[in-house]
């Protein structure tokens, strides 16, 4: 294969990759236009039913992306406008046992354990949404996530018949290192790939 095929085909890859950021990207925006709020902006009548989204945990203690979720949500029950919470996550041994995590730490913070649902089986955005449809009935939620995140999630709940609204978490103590690749892996892997779940399940 010459230099110059070599060179057009990596010129469409490119083109391809780029497209395909781009579609995604415009999905992300569209479905959660109107949907996505700052915890402090949350709307009077909006459900009072809250799904945190896992993330990254060990050694007992949530990372910091899930303990600012966390913190949104513990606010959010203090001042009234949540009455249940629902830890949806990865509970396996090998990842750090999410669900446990986000339950002792809601509980530390003063969340009555009957307050809290256990999904354990969440082991990514579209099994969250699709289970707290089909396995808990939820029809109308809050969802919390960080605004990276937040498009796709409410994207996979709306496509899952849950009149949802996203709710941004902060990112204080988010390395700018890890904050870039989560950006990055989110507009070429996690929207494309959410594109597929929310049009053929």
């Amino acid at each position: 294969m010459t230099k110059r095929r070599i060179g057009l085909l990596a010129l469409w890859a490119l083109v391809v990759i780029e497209c395909i950021v781009i579609v995604s990207s415009a999905w992300s925006l569209i479905v959660s236009r109107g949907r996505v709020v700052d915890a402090a902006e949350v709307p009077a009548g909006s459900s009072t039913t809250l799904i945190v989204l896992g993330a990254k945990s060990a050694d007992g203690e949530p990372g910091v992306y899930l303990r600012n979720r966390l913190d949104v949500a513990v606010d959010l029950y203090r001042s009234g406008r949540i009455a249940r919470i629902v830890n949806s996550g990865n509970d396996a041994d090998d990842a750090g046992n999410e669900v446990q995590v986000m339950r002792a730490y809601l509980e530390a913070r003063g969340v009555p354990a009957a307050d809290i649902v256990d999904d354990p089986a969440g082991m990514n955005t579209a099994a969250t949404c699709r289970r707290a449809q089909a396995e808990f009935g939820i029809r109308r939620a809050l969802i919390v996530t960080q605004g990276f995140h937040i498009g796709r999630a409410v994207g996979l709940c709306r496509s899952e018949g849950i009149d949802v609204i996203g709710v941004i978490a902060p990112c204080d103590g988010c390395s700018a290192l890890s904050t870039v690749r989560n950006y990055l892996r989110e507009a070429l892997l996690s929207r494309p790939r959410a594109i597929l779940n929310a049009t053929v399940g």
